[in-house]
């Protein structure tokens, strides 16, 4: 067999290859400029979704999308407000479609929320913004109109069923259990007054005055409702759906103002013990300091000693500001584990959780009333909403969990959250939303 023929063709090597090469050259080029077509195309896409104009306009989806969640939060509390009122007229508990339809609107609500809060990251691409923004639109707009046929199967009911007169007693008598739960208001803003700073009380005195003039402003409603009822040429709705209103509003002010009384009477009883333990934490940290080499002990020294600086000046004002004593002690805490990182083991980490949760707890709680209380009476748009609703669930997986150290982290989440969404409704509410 000659070497240069081909065995499967009897023509000459180079001949073949000449051939072979003639037909290669040219498809390697073509494929070739196609596959780097197709690169730049790829790459032009890629920066097209992701310019500026492709991410102001996923944000404009975005608004939307924060714009219809705001709706569905508000129905969601128009129709909690009609649950509770419709269990007096039905002499029990609230009919199915109204509890089905709350139900299905919460779940909603708070999944969408929670979504909301994903694509505020700007690490998200403007596609998943579009893609997320789209379903909380249509979704929230299903909720919407699952929450207005309920209500509308409710309002016939009781057009047909249910008196004016009948509706009239009921708001009366709710009306008479938040003044016996109330108390006297004044009193209690009084004793707050007498024992620590007016930032303290502020928010107390403030709710109660709103609380009080709710109530009024309901009785009032009620009285003109009452006198219109029997009359057939009038209508008693009006005024009935305003004392509603008004009745809601001293509710949600009832509870600020028992809130925060009670949690600056908890820090006055917390606020000793909170000390001990942030001094025994620091105690514990010097020792970690000396068995460290030179360089990181000295670094980790001087944090200390700044730290153990800021915590004796905390005790001058404990008394008179128990719960913003406990908040400081709280970051002072947390600051400490920052600066001793790794330098504990994991028994140390264990023991320093358990006493920092308690004084962290009580300041994720304090957070979560003040961010409760600033969108309690603003405007308050889907981004502060959205990190209450993170707040809110942070706060209560800390007291839940079981180990102590992601109890923590999840309460200073709750603390960070909530002070987040009070910026943000303070904010809405200088701006107008």
């Amino acid at each position: 067999m000659s070497f240069a023929t081909s065995s499967w063709s009897g023509m000459p090597m180079p001949e073949a290859l000449g051939g072979a090469l003639a037909w290669a050259v040219p498809a390697v080029v073509v494929f070739g400029a196609t596959a780097i077509a197709i690169a730049v195309i790829v790459w032009a896409v890629r920066r097209a979704r992701r310019s500026p104009r492709a991410r102001a306009a996923a944000d404009g989806l975005r608004a939307r999308a924060g714009a219809a969640l705001v709706t569905l939060d508000d129905a969601v509390d128009e129709l909690d407000l009609e649950v509770g009122l419709s269990g007096a007229l039905y002499g029990g508990g609230a009919p199915a479609s109204l509890r089905r339809a709350r139900l299905t609107a919460q779940h909603v609500r708070d999944a969408s929320f929670e979504e909301y809060r994903e694509i505020s990251d700007e690490s998200v691409t403007p596609d998943e913004i579009r893609r997320v923004s789209t379903r909380i639109e249509r979704r929230s707009a299903e909720a919407i109109a699952t929450i207005s046929a309920a209500r509308a199967e409710h309002a016939g009911w009781v057009r047909a069923n249910v008196s004016a007169g009948a509706q009239i007693a009921a708001a009366e008598q709710r009306l008479a259990g938040l003044r016996a739960t109330m108390g006297d208001p004044a009193a209690l803003v009084a004793e707050l007054s007498s024992r620590f700073a007016e930032d303290e009380w502020a928010d107390a005195s403030r709710a109660a005055r709103a609380a009080v003039d709710g109530a009024n402003e309901a009785a009032s409603h009620l009285a003109n409702a009452a006198r219109t009822a029997d009359d057939p040429t009038r209508t008693a709705l009006v005024d009935l759906a305003k004392a509603e209103r008004a009745l809601r509003r001293a509710e949600v002010e009832a509870r600020t103002m028992e809130e925060t009384h009670r949690l600056a009477m908890q820090a006055a009883q917390a606020v000793p013990d909170e000390f001990a333990a942030a001094r025994t934490a620091l105690r514990q940290a010097f020792t970690t300091r000396d068995q460290l080499d030179p360089v990181d002990a000295a670094r980790l020294g001087a944090e200390l000693r700044v730290v153990e600086a800021e915590l004796t000046s905390l005790e001058a004002d404990a008394a008179l500001r128990p719960t913003w004593t406990i908040d400081r002690i709280a970051r002072l805490r947390d600051r400490l584990d920052i600066a001793l990182g790794d330098a504990r083991t994991a028994q140390q980490r264990l023991r320093g959780a358990r006493t920092a949760l308690p004084g962290t707890l009580a300041a994720a709680r304090n957070a979560v009333a003040h961010a409760e209380a600033s969108l309690g009476h603003a405007r308050a748009g889907a981004d502060a909403r959205s990190r209450l609703v993170s707040a809110q669930r942070e706060l209560a997986a800390a007291r839940q969990v079981q180990d102590p150290v992601e109890a923590l982290d999840a309460a200073r989440r709750a603390m960070r959250d909530a002070e987040d969404a009070k910026a943000l409704a303070d904010y809405d509410r200088l701006t107008g939303g």
